[in-house]
């Protein structure tokens, strides 16, 4: 599908495609009185699409009848709120609370809704298929059962991607955070025990693609250096950009001149701090995805989210 499987590409534009830095924006339109506003609904629209594969993944097939639809949706929406952060804050927004710095950093950059844009955009642009459910897989506790926030798989070169996302008011702040997510997950002890748990699921399923290559790569006598050559690092930030409110237009020249300047900024600022010891084995791709203001984007996929909660009570 040239637009991808959920059609995000239009939405969500890719602006800088290099092999380890992709860059994304949402752009303006022109509402029922000619005035250029923020692609805001088109956004939350697709990132909203995305929550039932989100959560439940390949695992009960890639259909749903007809008559389960609605259900499905349903169950997909509640299944987000079972995290205690996206409760806490969804009864904060609903009560008109205030969210200070400190509230914003201990909730609202947590949680699926960064992994549900990291979701939509390596489905749409990067041809991958999701290989588990981090919220499909919870263990009695409501712990998810790996530490990725995504592990999906591109079935036509056979690779592993294991990716992290972060949302931030600050991307400089999303970055060192990202950072320290491969520090401590691109161990030898962390991956053998993360690629036991996930092998540990898939071997019940019967639908993914080439499933004894990644039981192979999975298998803990297999070579780190042989998993890294086979594994990619989708790095999504996605973060408030003042150049939203500053321009109307995407398009205008002093807008992408100075986002294309933003972006170069963050990417060297990410290269700078990025002394991970197996940097030069890491297949890293940093995502940057500015938007007019976080803040906004989570009040409203909150919304958006208790709606469809709504339609089930």
């Amino acid at each position: 599908m040239e637009n991808g499987p959920f059609g995000s590409k239009n939405v969500i534009e890719s602006k800088i495609s290099e092999d380890t830095l992709k860059s994304f924006l949402v752009g303006f339109d022109l509402d029922d009185d000619g005035v250029s506003k923020y692609r805001w609904s088109q956004l939350v629209t697709k990132i909203t699409n995305v929550i039932h594969e989100f959560s439940f993944g390949f695992h009960e097939g890639t259909s749903t009848e007809n008559t389960q639809t609605l259900e499905k949706i349903i169950e997909a929406a509640n299944s987000i709120y079972k995290i205690d952060e996206f409760q806490r804050v969804r009864d904060i927004y609903q009560n008109n609370g205030h969210i200070d710095d400190e509230l914003d950093d201990k909730y609202l950059r947590r949680g699926e809704f960064g992994e549900l844009i990291l979701h939509l955009i390596l489905r749409d642009h990067f041809n991958t298929i999701p290989l588990l459910s981090k919220i499909y897989f919870k263990d009695s506790l409501g712990h998810t059962v790996h530490g990725f926030d995504c592990v999906h798989i591109e079935p036509e070169s056979k690779t592993l991607w294991l990716g992290e996302s972060k949302l931030y008011l600050d991307p400089k702040r999303g970055l060192s955070e990202l950072i320290k997510d491969i520090e401590e997950h691109f161990k030898v002890d962390y991956l053998d025990s993360e690629f036991g748990l996930i092998a540990k699921k898939i071997k019940h399923f019967d639908n993914v693609p080439e499933s004894e290559h990644w039981k192979k790569l999975f298998s803990s006598s297999t070579k780190l250096k042989d998993k890294l050559n086979e594994i990619y690092i989708p790095l999504l930030c996605t973060y408030s950009c003042d150049l939203f409110s500053k321009y109307d237009d995407e398009e205008n020249p002093r807008f992408i001149d100075e986002y294309e300047n933003k972006i170069r900024e963050l990417q060297k600022y990410f290269n700078d701090r990025n002394n991970h010891p197996l940097k030069s084995r890491l297949r890293i791709i940093v995502i940057l995805l500015p938007v007019q203001c976080k803040k906004t984007l989570v009040k409203k996929l909150h919304h958006k989210l208790s709606l469809l909660q709504s339609v089930g009570e």
